[in-house]
């Protein structure tokens, strides 16, 4: 099959630091390629050099000829003047497109077409950039960040688009169900290396640690012999015959192989010195309006238990950020107030991350909140060793700022957050721009942090991992209460959604049922009782499925409380129906 793009050698470096050296992948019709690598080692590198936006140092890039390509930029930029629908337009020149860019760009919930687009947020940009390149319907997509600023139903939708048919993409994304769900390769960019895996994220983890497995045995037989031979070459004399100074030669290769050292943290953060009371915070039937058509919160009463982990979902534009605000006191509540424990001290991580001086070395930005945290139990961790626990090599953390990269700079914002040792941690969407394995140590830091936290975010592994309840935030102070994680709410969603639409078409049916019965004759004595006894089952069946759809409603159940009674609900649904029509039957009888 003919490669739609071959990469061969590729080289590229800044200055004295390299990024990739002569790697070589290919991509075919149909491959759908998620890259993954650490913040700051050329992911969106790499993706500018194949587009052609940035030049490289050796090796060649050989497109398929005549070949149509749609490239998503990380941060992409438009003239400020022109409309949505003609920044969707410029390159394309297509007006037949119309409805198709319209079906698009509502999916992504743009939906004032004629708005100029310095009047939207960058995460509105980013999504009329997405919907350019879509609409384009390009051969090849190369995406950098597709998920960042999609809310989890545009996520799913973008899942299913790019999932159906023969597509062809190569992307970078942290969204590990995404990569999943889409992907059916894996290209790792690993100390200037590439390595490929032919299935998706689930399979690239099983063989990643399968090479990790092998390296760490070479690297070990590797210090065996290098042992031995080191004891060699103090024995033999500096003048050497031929077959000693190949020798020699070999033994200098084995070296560097010995040496070689394979990035691993050794200790779990656990902090014993982080306490917080038993009263948290207690949310007084808070009420919250920017306008009649954008309520926020509506008489919202909570009372957040300690070492509660909860997660916060809901569409763009449904207040979540604008909760959590109210709680940290950054805005007001129309009504209702915020009780918060005297012991409670905030750390937080927001959307709009921080500002920081361009000149000042990593480790000194840590260093300046403090030297050291403390573990408790005399235990002590320097603010080296925390920024190594974060991946910033020691090399790293004595970089300037204004040299890292976007998802580096989010890395180092998170470390100031937690290195001031808050009990209670509130994160903002604390995914975006991160790499999978900043996510990694992170998930395994929550796991074991002590205190309090709250997650705002739409990657679903992430939540998965981290929370145990949430909040669904809905629209116009809609908010649901779920005792589960995202995949276990996605789960009771999508049965109560089942159960519904067949109680409605059971509805429908009897509705459209023509009875015709035999009115010649009256009830026996048989069927009088029978009516009796149909009508005292309706009554208490009836009750029984208002107190079920109450309870599933309540977000007091557990998720197995609510798959059970879930099922419920249909079978009750059906009872009544076959009740209610001998019920009918019967009643026309004289």
């Amino acid at each position: 099959m003919v490669p739609y793009v071959d990469i061969q050698n590729l080289t590229k470096s800044f200055g004295a630091q390299v990024l990739f050296k002569n790697i070589s992948f290919s991509i075919a019709e149909g491959q759908k390629v998620g890259l993954i690598a650490r913040n700051g080692t050329g992911k969106s590198t790499l993706l500018s050099v194949i587009t052609g936006k940035e030049g490289h140092d050796s090796g060649e890039i050989i497109f398929k000829k005549d070949l149509i390509v749609g490239y998503l930029e990380q941060t992409p930029t438009f003239n400020p003047e022109e409309s949505v629908l003609d920044a969707c337009f410029n390159h394309q020149g297509n007006p037949e497109k119309v409805l198709k860019a319209k079906q698009i760009l509502t999916q992504l919930k743009i939906t004032d077409l004629n708005q100029p687009m310095k009047q939207l947020s960058g995460g509105q940009q980013k999504r009329v950039a997405l919907a350019n390149v879509l609409i384009m319907e390009p051969e090849f997509l190369i995406l950098d960040e597709p998920t960042n600023h999609l809310d989890l139903e545009m996520i799913e939708w973008l899942e299913g688009f790019l999932a159906r048919g023969n597509k062809t993409l190569l992307m970078v994304t942290h969204d590990r169900f995404f990569l999943d769900r889409v992907c059916n390769s894996i290209i790792e960019l690993d100390n200037q290396t590439l390595y490929s895996y032919h299935g998706n994220y689930s399979y690239y983890l099983e063989k990643r640690q399968e090479r990790m497995d092998a390296a760490r045995a070479e690297i070990q037989h590797a210090k065996n012999l290098y042992r031995r031979e080191l004891e060699w070459m103090r024995r033999m004399p500096q003048a050497r015959g031929h077959k000693a100074r190949y020798r020699e030669d070999a033994f200098y290769e084995l070296e560097k192989r010995a040496q070689q050292r394979i990035e691993e943290r050794q200790l779990r953060l656990k902090s014993g010195n982080v306490y917080i009371g038993s009263k948290i915070f207690e949310c007084q039937y808070v009420s919250k309006a920017w306008d009649p058509d954008h309520v926020i919160l509506k008489d919202f009463y909570y009372n957040f238990a300690r070492f509660e982990k909860m997660g916060i979902v809901g569409n763009n534009g449904t207040g979540k950020s604008t909760f959590i605000k109210m709680l940290l006191g950054l805005v007001p509540p129309d009504s209702g107030k915020f009780d918060i424990g005297d012991t409670v001290r905030f750390g937080y991580f927001s959307q709009e991350g921080l500002q920081f001086n361009q000149d000042q070395k990593v480790i000194d930005i840590i260093t300046d909140i403090a030297d050291y945290i403390d573990l408790g139990g005399g235990r002590h961790m320097t603010a080296s060793q925390f920024l190594q626990y974060f991946m910033f090599t020691p090399e790293e953390q004595h970089n300037y700022v204004y040299k890292l990269s976007g998802g580096e700079r989010r890395k180092l914002y998170l470390c100031t957050v937690l290195m001031r040792n808050p009990n209670f941690l509130v994160l903002d969407e604390p995914t975006n721009d991160l790499d999978i394995q900043t996510l990694q140590v992170l998930e395994e830091y929550l796991a074991d942090f002590p205190g309090c936290v709250i997650v705002v975010s739409h990657d679903r592994y992430f939540m998965d991992k981290v929370v145990d309840h949430l909040l669904v935030f809905k629209g116009q102070g809609v908010i649901q209460d779920f005792p589960g994680n995202y995949s276990q709410y996605r789960e009771w969603s999508a049965m109560k959604t089942q159960a519904e639409e067949e109680s409605k078409k059971t509805s429908e049916k009897k509705q459209k049922e023509d009875y015709h019965h035999d009115t010649r004759r009256r009830m026996s004595f048989k069927e009088k009782r029978e009516f009796e006894q149909l009508s005292k089952d309706i009554q208490a069946l009836e009750q029984e499925k208002k107190l079920l759809e109450e309870e599933l409603c309540s977000g007091t159940l557990t998720p197995d409380e609510l798959t059970k009674k879930s099922k419920r609900l249909p079978s009750i649904s059906e009872e009544l129906d076959e009740k209610e029509m001998r019920w009918l039957e019967l009643s026309e009888l004289e």
